[in-house]
């Protein structure tokens, strides 16, 4: 209390408890914070100068070193976070520069108009501040107005230098989103999102990966074990395999989305849509198991981690390295190249095909706004095909 910290620590100890952060974990937390005051104290800092960079400084060049460095790092940030929401410590700066200015104007414009997600905000401007320091080098108030197309052109060669084709979609459309942004807010005379190109995809070479119904009900099986990480994961997979759900959607999902009386669950969908989609029985005995037996978290998000404060995942690789694991657990090799947790999606579509569903069907099932997305799986029905199929030129040899 009489430290240069005040009760703040106490505060701390209090807010780990809250969050469900084992005993151990909270001593080692409170040592660190400690050992930040003794050192507040020797230099003769005052919590009002306390910053982040000056937390970190003091919790390094400690000597001797504590041991695991990072880690008292990591608690430290943690501390300073904590002292900012309360309002102490030195209170953070906005960047006042223009390229300060045009990011958080950028990011205002793509989450409340286009309303996307915080990951795609993230990198539309991770891109756009890639092109700007390509273009402008430090210069962080460069002339908008006079980036020209042959300048975006020489950016795209900059990121394909390396010789292969580019397959991934996003520098383009990232960029496209850019342009679009600083036309439509009068900081470029034309519309340069016009003339950026878009990366080649030939998806008629090949047909959709997927797995046997067989083979799905294996991989569930894998993942059903007795443990409370394996009843969360066992019904994040059911998801994916019985409702075709994407991983980011799983992810998504809050407590309050589920409609037990009516047997329906609200899906979180691309572009901020949200659809009730029926709830299968082996999938709602395996939410209300995890939610009964495991699910212990401040949070309305229904998917937590395992390991204190318990919070929402921040993307959908936890099911991609679920499934991974299990692939290995059995010994299935997954169709190659690997795809991830879309694999389910493609195998739940493609079984429907086989059992004569139509694409309007599969396409209100998988929630596709285009019907060309559906249309991939229209080469998986070969009977359909066959029927359309023109006679061999000269009669059946």
């Amino acid at each position: 209390m009489d430290g240069p910290l005040g009760d703040f620590p106490g505060q701390f100890r209090s807010h780990l408890e809250s969050q469900h952060y084992n005993q151990s974990t909270i001593a080692e937390y409170a040592r660190y914070i400690d050992t930040l005051g003794q050192l507040m104290r020797e230099r003769g800092v005052d919590l009002r100068d306390l910053d982040e960079d000056r937390a970190v400084g003091l919790i390094t060049n400690l000597k001797p070193p504590l041991s695991r460095k990072k880690h008292p790092v990591y608690v430290v940030k943690r501390f300073l976070k904590f002292l900012n929401g309360l309002g102490a410590g030195k209170s953070l700066t906005l960047d006042d520069t223009a390229r300060g200015r045009l990011k958080r104007d950028y990011e205002d414009y793509l989450r409340h108009q286009r309303g996307l997600s915080e990951r795609t905000i993230f990198h539309c401007w991770r891109f756009a501040d890639r092109f700007l320091k390509f273009h402008f080098g430090d210069d962080v108030g460069g002339d908008l107005s006079a980036i020209k197309l042959t300048d975006i052109v020489r950016f795209m060669q900059h990121l394909t230098w390396r010789g292969k084709p580019l397959r991934d979609k996003t520098p383009p459309t990232h960029l496209r989103n850019f342009f679009r942004y600083l036309f439509k807010s009068g900081q470029t005379a034309t519309n340069l999102a016009l003339g950026i190109p878009s990366i080649a995809q030939q998806y008629g070479a090949r047909l959709p990966r997927h797995l046997t119904p067989e083979q799905v009900e294996c991989l569930i099986r894998a993942v059903q074990t007795d443990t409370p990480t394996a009843r969360r994961n066992y019904a994040m997979v059911l998801l994916l395999a019985r409702l075709g759900l994407r991983a980011p959607e799983v992810i998504a999902m809050q407590i309050d989305d589920i409609d037990w009386r009516a047997g329906e669950i609200i899906v979180r969908g691309k572009g901020q849509r949200h659809d009730r989609v029926p709830l299968p029985q082996d999938v709602g005995e395996a939410l209300a198991d995890y939610i009964r037996r495991d699910r212990v978290t401040t949070s309305r998000a229904l998917f937590v981690t395992e390991r204190a404060p318990r919070r929402p995942f921040t993307d959908g690789n936890v099911l991609n390295a679920i499934l991974k694991d299990a692939f290995a657990r059995i010994g299935l090799m997954p169709p190659p190249p690997y795809v991830g947790s879309h694999i389910l999606r493609h195998s739940l579509a493609t079984t429907l095909v086989q059992r004569g569903a139509s694409l309007e069907e599969i396409g209100d099932l998988l929630r596709h706004r285009s019907r060309r997305s559906t249309l991939i799986y229209a080469k998986l029905d070969i009977e359909g095909l066959r029927s359309i199929a023109p006679p061999w030129p000269g009669g059946v040899q």
